[in-house]
Formats: structure tokens, C-alpha cells, sequence
């Protein structure tokens, strides 16, 4: 690219006040630094609160090495960091602000092209929106899977060892001691959950859509190759300013299809549904909920990882990670898509090879033959919900029962372990979704009645306008659209009430006479939003539902990256 066109020649290029003020602050940096070499903004999502991405200095240090090898000028920049560990209410409620503060940050800096810092689960869709909605030059660096888990000689995951911990705890089969004991023995090393949770899917779906260089989903965050990664996305990243190769070139309709069928084969989690929405919405890409049922609910599970089947993200890497995968689905992925290192997705992955097929089975001997998202609709979700068939009890798949219903996360809690269910019973919390909770936590994997899991229930259908952990499992229906907060029908629900759960005919029914509903609806009033200003204002005000991928609704589109007005 001629230096003239950069976006940093803006700032940098010209030989008058303007330029003296831009050129004379950046101290440190010789005067021919910004002579037409592309200035790349590095984003970093670091911070100690979120340990997933706590080594995200040293992994921006390798970028830059990169960078400077291309012959670019790399500056890295901070953005809120959203840790799904630590962060209250919920991470979710703040992922479009995070977006916010990328694009902003984007669009208002010298920035020629950008590299995105991502680990934990909210900070990949919220760097990805944020520099989709600026059409930039954007290549993505995952900070990696945590190394496996070890407790007592068995292997186990983050997320999904903590419901099954805590279940054996609560029902007695294991002391408090163990569970305290186990508590030190799961995170071993820097790195998100290194089950298939959402961090894992995510970055699998930043590899299947094109984003990220070839093995970024899983190499461990403590292999030096994660680092070799990193270095060779900041060279990359170099030629792509030079090639004007943005965003939206890679953010096709076609790698979005690519990306729904890994999910499936994966075994990956619901919230890649709404996040994919979300950052479909920002490029201009049509991508409906219905597309991720007919796109990917008849996809076979080739990976056996945790929570679906066995393994965790080290294990996978080993294998062959994502380009095993998207070789063994064979003509189902569009080959011919393209990706950030100007390779297609077929030339990336046509040699990949698979070196355990315990970890990631043929596509003959699949996990599942049909593992991928399902959309519900009904009377109880008109506007769609989501389940994870792979992570499910078969024998519940089609089940109905009488509803046990929770108004509210803080009702659950306190209410759980003294509700009159058995194993028929149908779990159903309201007030969770984007608007109600605010923020649509991760809540829809409800903890079972401690006297059933005493009787030795493992399952029990449960329905909620939440979302849940990817590392969950469980007969569990989430993002019920309209939400309950709004008047959907999931806020008539009462104890007693027959619901119908049919994965097969993708049916969600409430067994009620619709004249009883109508009552119901008539005297049902709205709960006034617990916040009265501020940023939770504005989350409820322009949020829209999980089917349109939770996003605001002034966000929708790209906004591209024209350089603002001069300041000085």
C-alpha cells in the first residue's frame, strides 16, 4: 500500500503543526519511524482480573517482535477486559460495551490494521464486533487453553469438573474436604478453561471463520508455540495492511456456514449461537437462528472433549486441533473460503493430520451422528430457543412433565434444595434473559434439588431465557425468545403447568388452554428494571433478544473506519 493511503499517514505524513504534535508526543520512537510504515494497533484484553488472560503481556511482546520484523510501528492499546471468572453482575451484560470501546478506540487512533488480544469467553466476540463494525485490517491471537487439570491422578476440566464436584459434594459422596482440595488442582497454568467451554468454541470459531492463523483455537497458553503464534500473526498482520485485506473480506457468508458446522462437530457451545448473531449483524451478513439448526443440528461429533465427551483442549491440540477437524468434514466446509494468512480454508487444512482418534474420531465413528445446536419453537418459545444435544440426556430429548418455577436467580438459590420435584419435573426460571437479569447470565444449568441427586438423578429438564457456561451439561433449554422480563410466554408459567420438550420434532409446548393463558397475560405487569441510570440504562434500553444475537440495536452494521476531524 502507498504510504499516502495508510490511515496512520492521517496523523503521521504531514509536514505542518498537526504533524509536529502527533510525531513530537510519541516519545521514544525515532522521527522516521511513521514514514510510511503501517502503524498496528495491538488490543489488548490483559488485566488481573481475568486470569484467563493474564499472560497476555508477554504474548503482546511477540507480536510486536513480529510486527517490527514486517516493518510495521506496533502500539499496543487496553481495552476493558471482561473475566467471566470475577466479573458481577454477569461478563455478558458488558461484552457490546467492550465492543464500544474497540471500535472507538479503532477508529479514533492512528491504527492501520489491528491485532486482537482474546481469551476469555466475552473478550473474543467483543474485539471481533468491535473491529468488524470498523472494517479494518484484523487478525486475531488467542491466548490458549490452561493445561489439563489433575486431581488424585484424574484428569479434569475447568467448568465442567465444578458442576460435577459440586453435585458430589451436595449429594455426599465426596467431602468438603475434597471439593476444597480439588479446588487447587484444576487451573495449572496461565490459559482459559481448557474444556470445550465458551472461551475453547470461540477461538475454534475465530480458526473456522478465517480470523486466526492455523492451530490458534488450541495450542496450550504455556507451549512456546502459542508465543511463535503470536509472532507470526504480527508479520502477518503487516502484509495484510499492505494487501488491504479488512475484515469484512474474511467475514463471509460462507465462513460463517463453516463456522456453524465445526460448532457442531466440536461439540461447541450454545453461546457461540448468540455470539456469531452478534458479530454476523456487525459485517452485514444475513445469519438467522434457524441457520445454526439447519446448518449444523445434523453434524456429527468428532471431538471427545469435555463436556460432551472425555478429553480437554491440550489433548485436542496434540491431535491435530481445528484443521484435523475441517479435514475430516470433508466437502460439508466450504474449502474454497478465505482466511487472514491468504490461504483458503481447504489449502490450510488438505494435509492436516490427526494423531489420536480416540480425540478426534472419523467422520464413519463419530461421537454422535447428530450433535449439533437445535432450535425450539412453540407456544413457549415462538421466537426460538437453543439446546445442546451432544451435552443432553438421550432419554429426556422427549419428555413432559409438570413445571417447578423459579421467578428469579435469587428465588432459585434460595428455594432449590425445598421444591416438591421429582424426576419428571421441568426446571423453569424466569427473569434471566438479556433484559430481566440484566445481561443474561450463565444460569441456565440450574443446580438440581439436593434429595434428587441424593435418589441418584443426574438430569432433570430445565428451561430458562438464560444462557449457560459451555462447560456445562445437562437436558437444558436456554435463550427462550421472547424473554420473560418483556411478556414472552415463559413469564406465564405457574408450578404444576405441563411443558413438552421434543428435540426431535423441535417443539416446546406449554399445556395450557389458551383462554387460561390470556388470562394470565392480562394480569401479568412488568417488573420495573432494578437500574434507574448509567451504562445498565442503556443495556436495557437497546438490547435487543437472544435471536438477534443480543447486540444494541444502534450498534447493527459497519460503521467503517474514515479518519474523524483533526482536534488541534
Amino acid at each position: 500500500m502507498p504510504p499516502e493511503k495508510l490511515r496512520s499517514a492521517r496523523w503521521f505524513g504531514s509536514q505542518d503543526r498537526d504533524g509536529f504534535i502527533h510525531r513530537s508526543w510519541m516519545r521514544g520512537f525515532p522521527r522516521d519511524a511513521f514514514d510510511g510504515r503501517p502503524v498496528i494497533g495491538i488490543c489488548n484484553t490483559w488485566s488481573e482480573l481475568t486470569p484467563c488472560n493474564a499472560h497476555f503481556r508477554e504474548i503482546a511482546e511477540r507480536v510486536k517482535r513480529g510486527v517490527y520484523e514486517a516493518g510495521g510501528v506496533p502500539l499496543e492499546f487496553p481495552v476493558m477486559s471482561l473475566g467471566e471468572t470475577n466479573l458481577r453482575p454477569t461478563a455478558m451484560l458488558f461484552r457490546n460495551l467492550a465492543s464500544m470501546d474497540v471500535e472507538e478506540s479503532i477508529r479514533g487512533n492512528p491504527i492501520d490494521g489491528v491485532v486482537l488480544l482474546c481469551g476469555c469467553d466475552k473478550t473474543t466476540p467483543s474485539l471481533v464486533m468491535g473491529a468488524a463494525s470498523c472494517d479494518v485490517p484484523a487478525i486475531v491471537v488467542s491466548g490458549g487453553p490452561m493445561l489439563n487439570g489433575r486431581f488424585r491422578g484424574e484428569t479434569i476440566g475447568s467448568g465442567t469438573a465444578v458442576w460435577q464436584l459440586d453435585e458430589a459434594s451436595r449429594s455426599g459422596k465426596i467431602s468438603m474436604a475434597d471439593f476444597m482440595e480439588a479446588e487447587t488442582c484444576m487451573s495449572r497454568s496461565a490459559g482459559h478453561c481448557m474444556t470445550m467451554g465458551t472461551a475453547s468454541t470461540m477461538a475454534s470459531m475465530v480458526e473456522a471463520l478465517g480470523l486466526g492463523l492455523p492451530q490458534n483455537a488450541a495450542i496450550p497458553a504455556a507451549d512456546s508455540r502459542r508465543a511463535t503464534l503470536a509472532q507470526m500473526a504480527g508479520r502477518r498482520i503487516v502484509e495484510m495492511v499492505h494487501q488491504d485485506l479488512r475484515i469484512s473480506r474474511i467475514l463471509t457468508r460462507n465462513n460463517f456456514e463453516n463456522a456453524i458446522r465445526v460448532n457442531a462437530a466440536i461439540g461447541g457451545s450454545t453461546n457461540a449461537v448468540i455470539h456469531l448473531l452478534a458479530i454476523a449483524g456487525r459485517v452485514g451478513v444475513e445469519l438467522h437462528l434457524d441457520d445454526f439448526d439447519r446448518l449444523g443440528h445434523d453434524m456429527p461429533l468428532l471431538v471427545n472433549l469435555q463436556p460432551s465427551g472425555t478429553f480437554l483442549m491440550e489433548d485436542f491440540y496434540y491431535a491435530g486441533g481445528v484443521p484435523a477437524v475441517v479435514r475430516e468434514l470433508g466437502n460439508v466446509i466450504h474449502r474454497d473460503a478465505p482466511t487472514v494468512n491468504g490461504k483458503t480454508t481447504g489449502e490450510n487444512t488438505a494435509d492436516a493430520p490427526c494423531w489420536n482418534r480416540e480425540v478426534i474420531r472419523p467422520i464413519e465413528n463419530p461421537l454422535k451422528q447428530r450433535a449439533g445446536i437445535a432450535v425450539l419453537r412453540g407456544n413457549l418459545a415462538p421466537d426460538g430457543a437453543v439446546i445442546k444435544p451432544s451435552a443432553a440426556t438421550a432419554r429426556l430429548l422427549r419428555h413432559r412433565g409438570p413445571a417447578v418455577v423459579f421467578e428469579s436467580v435469587e428465588d432459585l438459590k434460595a428455594r432449590v434444595d425445598s421444591v416438591d420435584a421429582d424426576e419428571n419435573s421441568v426446571m423453569v426460571l424466569k427473569g434471566a434473559g438479556p433484559k430481566g437479569y440484566p445481561g443474561m447470565p450463565e444460569v441456565g444449568n440450574m443446580p438440581l434439588p439436593r434429595r434428587l441427586l441424593e435418589r441418584g438423578v443426574t438430569d432433570l429438564v430445565r428451561i430458562s431465557d438464560a444462557r449457560m457456561s459451555g462447560t456445562a451439561y445437562g437436558t437444558v433449554v436456554l435463550h427462550v425468545s421472547p424473554e420473560s422480563a418483556i411478556g414472552g410466554p415463559l413469564a406465564l408459567v405457574r408450578d404444576g403447568d405441563e411443558i413438552e420438550l421434543d428435540v426431535d420434532a423441535r417443539r416446546l409446548e406449554l399445556h395450557v388452554a389458551e383462554d387460561e393463558l390470556a388470562r394470565r397475560r392480562a394480569a401479568w405487569k412488568a417488573s420495573a428494571p432494578a437500574p434507574n441510570g448509567g451504562y445498565q440504562r442503556l443495556y436495557i434500553d437497546h438490547v435487543m433478544q437472544a435471536d438477534r444475537g443480543a447486540d444494541f440495536d444502534f450498534l447493527v452494521g459497519c460503521r467503517g473506519a474514515a479518519v474523524p476531524r483533526e482536534s488541534h
